[in-house]
Order: structure tokens, then sequence, then C-alpha cells
């Protein structure tokens, strides 16, 4: 498919309120956690001291919040269609953000969605946003963060 045949590709119209998803797994690595760190700036201990997280309520290092919503921003985005993909215009929010439990190094995170809502933009770019309940699990089906996410969509 051509960018020029993607360009008008609508999809925000074939969206209910009620739809569901769930993405394929990935492990949170060393190499995330340091990563992470070196972009943004984080160097926490809770992150980034072995020997002090440790002795901690948690054990050992526990990956950055952040860290985890952006890795499923990109499970999200990995489990769309081209077409979807396409679709989207802008990420344009993100509410009532909880960071539940902590995720480890080497636990392995899903996403699941639902939509919640689906509202009309008749001015501005994109045809409407889409409201998705988020939940993003680990291995043991606990959930580890929950938000609502907000797309703008043609």
């Amino acid at each position: 498919m051509s960018h020029q045949d993607t360009e008008d590709v609508s999809v925000f119209a074939d969206i209910e309120e009620g739809d569901t998803d769930v993405t394929q797994g990935r492990t949170i690595t060393e190499a995330d956690v340091t990563n992470f760190a070196g972009v943004s700036g984080d160097f926490n201990h809770l992150h980034t001291d072995e020997e002090r997280m440790g002795d901690s309520m948690f054990g050992e290092r526990i990956a950055h919040g952040m860290l985890v919503v952006s890795a499923a921003t990109g499970l999200l985005w990995q489990s769309r269609t081209v077409e979807e993909r396409e679709a989207v215009v802008a990420f344009y929010g993100m509410d009532e953000l909880r960071f539940r439990q902590p995720v480890y190094i080497g636990d392995t995170i899903r996403v699941e969605t639902e939509v919640l809502e689906t509202r009309e933009k008749p001015d501005g770019p994109g045809n409407g946003t889409v409201k998705n309940a988020v939940e993003i699990k680990n291995q043991r089906d606990q959930t580890v963060v929950s938000c609502e996410m907000t797309s703008l969509m043609k």
C-alpha cells in the first residue's frame, strides 16, 4: 500500500465502544532500564542501585513506571494493522494513570484495552477521538499500570 493509498484511510467510524484487544507480550530487560535511565535522566536508586534495592521493600531494582508505559504504547502500535496505524493522527492524552504493582527486570508485560468512548471531532485534524481503558499486566496476570489513553483518529 503506497503512502497515497493510506492517506485517506478512515478507521474511526469502525471503532465501537466496548471493543477490546490484547497485545503480545514484551519482556522488560536490563538494557531497557539502563537505556531509559540514560534517555530520561532518571537515575533514581529504585532503578539503578542494585545493592541498595536488595534491602528495600521491593527486594531488587524495579523498572521506571514511564518505561513500562512507553513499552506499552509500543506494544499497542505493533498490534495494529497498517490501516489502523495510518489512521492515528496523534496520541491525544492520558488520564487516571496509576502504578499499581512494581515491574521487575525480567517481567513480561502485555496490554489489554477496551474502548470507553468515541467522540466525533468535526474541527481540526482527524475524525474523532477514541478513549481506551488500558491495563498493563505482567506474566502473573497482575495489573501493574492502569490508565485511560485517548488517540486522535482519522
